[in-house]
């Protein structure tokens, strides 16, 4: 403080100095002019008059921060024509006057009143004048003048912040630039030294330094480590008058941060991992985690791990987590401990980003051995092989052996195991396994044609240890045995034209074999041996599973014959063979010239394609007069009062009506009315069978009399009864009557087949064929007797 004040004086008595000599030279710079106007001739003689300024004015200083007891003298204003009577007063008027500066009117010395402060403001412009005092009349024109505040050094040095923070990378070469500061200095710097500043380093050393004249700091040490210290705090001074004692100085704070770079290795932290982990794992399961620590950070701290060595390479694997740095040891395949038990890895750690400068200080890398132990787990049972496939052939006999299966307990105390089979997957139960040994045998006959394949599964637990069980599929494969023989691919039913050409083909047939492709095709078609020569068709195996029918003769008749059953043997190619005999249907149709098909009905050669109109009137009059007949006879039945079939009092009306056959319309309810039991015709007549034809006659037994009219009808049932059971060639009925019989009226006779094949009928049965599909069993049957006889 006491050397702030001294300097303060001395400045005051420099500016009083410098004061005393402006005055001094603005006197002697005064132009006092000896006349107040100049006169010039003209050319043409006229006198010029130009006005002359009264005085010249020159700058005028004051010195800042004046703090004296009297007003500080500026300068004086003086006129030419100042006579110094008092008449010319002098005003004052500008920037400051009156307040700051004021002015003597009569001596002209002007005054600062106040202290100035260059850095506030530097300059003040004035405007000086003399008027009259009396009239105030202006006596020179209005001049300006300045008056100039000179500069003292009373700023200290101002940095632009009071913080700096700047990075640098460590081990950095010395003199490396870490940042520049700058302050700066309100005196003015065209004057003396007051705002000349020099920069020095007051804290922070040894480490940085800093140029005096820029302010840029630098480093000062050689491989400054960050991992020994990040972070540096640095006081820089700036000081004005160029550092020189008596100037003023001011300071700001740096913090330097080094920065990192890749000049550490990784490093591990022991040279030996022990791990464990037991064989139950799974791929993928982590064993355990190694770490090899780098000093460094960020990316140069980045380390990367991988298994380099060792007898565990195929069993395990290594990955980084780059969060936590460290390598995760997996299982990549499943262990055993009853086949190794330990293994070793060699683990490297290696820096993924690698700087090139400090390359010598590698290698930037570390191993480190990582041994794992496989420890015993409780193992299910395990199967030799993943899965099982056998064959049986279908139609086996129930015990055979289908196959094997075999599971071993992998544990060291190799438990008894015993086998199952999953109940869901063999539900219709075809097979059984032995518990023991695990042969699978089958329980029933297999039938590929049902069933080719059959999965089952297989459970195989340890006997002491019920939880441990394993599970393995069996696929047993039915081989096909040619059990079945080749039929029709379809139902065919052929036609052919009644005016057919010899040797025409009219139809392809084809077969089907439920058996496998080896047991199936190639099929093989032909005629039954007996009907090899049939005179009517012939058969055409074409060789590629399918035949062809063709006509032998020419020209059919359907009024002769308008089906013709055709029966054809088909032979697989299996081993051995099978075959079967298909009956192929042909109806005899009628056809144009083209041979289209026109109709295959028989009757339309036996009725008229219409009815004239004297046929249609003929019939309506036989329709009438039966109706009239009709009439009359009910007329006179109702006039005699008397019941068309009389009954005795116990007579009891009973029908017992069944429909197993198609009836005979009323003559069926006569069958059943027990009137009809005593009808006459029983009495010395024949009594016709119902269930043969009408043709046979049946002739009375010896000994067995006819009953009498008024037969008692217990006696008349008995004696029929006992004619049926004496009767050789009547079947054994257990019903008085039967619909064996359609009616004595029916011109089809009787519709049972049981006597046709001991009966000789000259009935032609062909008009079966057109009575529709119900007829069509008994067409065949009744037809097929003729159509032989005419094939043969």
């Amino acid at each position: 403080m006491k050397e702030d004040n001294c300097l303060h004086a001395a400045l005051i008595c420099l500016g009083m100095l410098y004061y005393s000599h402006a005055i001094t030279t603005e006197k002697l710079n005064h132009a006092r002019p000896s006349l107040h106007g100049h006169h010039e001739k003209g050319k043409e003689g006229q006198v010029l008059h130009r006005s002359k300024r009264g005085w010249v004015w020159n700058q005028f200083f004051v010195i800042e921060e004046y703090t004296g007891p009297d007003p500080v003298l500026v300068g004086r204003l003086h006129s030419d024509i100042d006579s110094g009577d008092g008449n010319i007063k002098y005003i004052l008027s500008g920037e400051g006057a009156g307040i700051i500066f004021v002015i003597d009117d009569k001596s002209g010395n002007i005054h600062a009143t106040k202290t100035l402060d260059r850095e506030e403001r530097a300059q003040y412009t004035l405007t000086a004048q003399a008027v009259d005092r009396n009239t105030n009349r202006p006596l020179e024109p209005p001049s300006e003048f300045i008056v100039k505040v000179q500069d003292i050094n009373d700023n200290p040095p101002e940095f632009l912040h009071e913080n700096y923070h700047a990075n640098v990378p460590e081990r950095s070469n010395v003199g490396t630039s870490v940042i520049q500061v700058t302050a700066s200095d309100a005196d003015d710097p065209t004057y003396g030294n007051s705002a000349k500043l020099v920069y020095s380093i007051l804290e922070g050393q040894p480490y940085f330094s800093v140029e005096a004249q820029t302010g840029i700091i630098r480093t000062a040490l050689p491989n400054m480590d960050r991992e020994a210290k990040e972070e540096y705090h640095v006081v820089i001074q700036a000081k004005d008058m160029g550092g020189h004692m008596g100037g003023l100085s001011g300071t700001t704070k740096v913090t330097i941060t080094l920065t990192d770079v890749n000049d550490n290795p990784p490093k591990f932290p022991q040279s030996v991992y022990q791990m464990s982990v037991s064989e139950a794992a799974v791929p993928g399961e982590e064993v355990g985690r190694v770490k090899a620590k780098d000093p460094d950070i960020g990316e140069n701290g980045l380390v990367a791990y991988s298994i380099i060595d060792g007898d565990g390479m195929d069993m395990f694997e290594i990955t980084t987590d780059y969060e936590t740095q460290e390598g995760v040891v997996k299982l990549k395949k499943v262990l055993d401990f009853e086949t190794k038990k330990s293994y070793s890895l060699k683990v490297e750690a290696a820096n993924v980003h690698i700087d090139p400068k400090f390359i010598s200080n590698g290698p930037f890398k570390d191993t480190v051995t990582v041994k794992i132990t496989v420890e015993d787990a409780d193992e299910p049972p395990v199967f030799l092989k993943p899965s099982y496939i056998f064959e049986v052939q279908e139609n086996a006999a129930s015990g055979t052996v289908v196959g094997k299966v075999h599971a071993k307990d992998p544990d060291a105390a190799n438990s008894a195991i015993r086998y199952s089979i999953d109940r869901h997957t063999d539900l219709e139960r075809y097979f059984t396994i032995n518990a023991d040994d695990g042969n699978i045998k089958t329980i029933k006959a297999l039938d590929r044609e049902e069933i080719a394949w059959h999965n089952i599964s297989v459970f195989a637990v340890e006997v002491h240890k019920q939880h441990q069980e394993a599970k393995v599929p069996v696929a047993i494969k039915v081989v096909d045995v040619n059990d079945n023989a080749p039929k029709f691919a379809a139902a065919y039913e052929a036609f052919v034209c009644e005016n057919a050409r010899s040797n025409q083909q009219f139809i392809t047939i084809s077969a089907d074999d439920k058996d496998d492709s080896a047991n199936g095709p190639r099929f093989i078609f032909s005629l039954p041996p007996e009907i090899i020569h049939n005179p009517n068709f012939t058969l055409r195996d074409n060789r590629d599973n399918t035949a062809s029918v063709l006509v032998r003769r020419e020209g059919f008749s359907r009024q002769k014959q308008d089906l013709y059953l055709l029966p054809i043997v088909i032979s697989d190619g299996g081993l051995p063979p099978m075959s079967s005999t298909n009956t192929l249907t042909i109806r005899v149709c009628g056809c144009d010239s083209n041979g289209s098909l026109l109709s295959c009905n028989a009757e339309a050669y036996i009725l008229n394609a219409g009815l004239s109109t004297g046929a249609l009137i003929a019939i309506l009059a036989c329709i009438v007069i039966l109706l009239v007949i009709v009439v009359l006879f009910v007329t006179l039945k109702r006039q005699k009062k008397e019941p068309l079939i009389v009954f005795e009092e116990e007579d009891v009306r009973e029908n017992i009506i069944t429909y197993d056959d198609e009836g005979g319309g009323e003559e069926d309810t006569e069958a059943f009315d027990i009137a009809t039991l005593q009808n006459p015709d029983g009495i010395n007549g024949f009594i016709p069978r119902k269930d043969i034809k009408p043709e046979y006659q049946y002739m009375p037994r010896p000994g067995l009399r006819p009953a009498p009219n008024s037969v008692d009808v217990d006696d008349f049932i008995n004696t029929r009864i006992q004619e049926a059971d004496n009767d050789p060639t009547a079947p054994p009925y257990d019903s008085i009557q039967i619909y064996g019989y359609e009616g004595r009226g029916s011109v089809a006779g009787s519709l049972s087949s049981l006597e046709s094949a001991t009966t000789d009928s000259d009935l032609d049965y062909d008009y079966l064929q057109n009575w529709g599909p119900r007829f069509k069993k008994l067409a065949d049957l009744y037809g097929s007797k003729d159509t032989f006889d005419d094939d043969s």
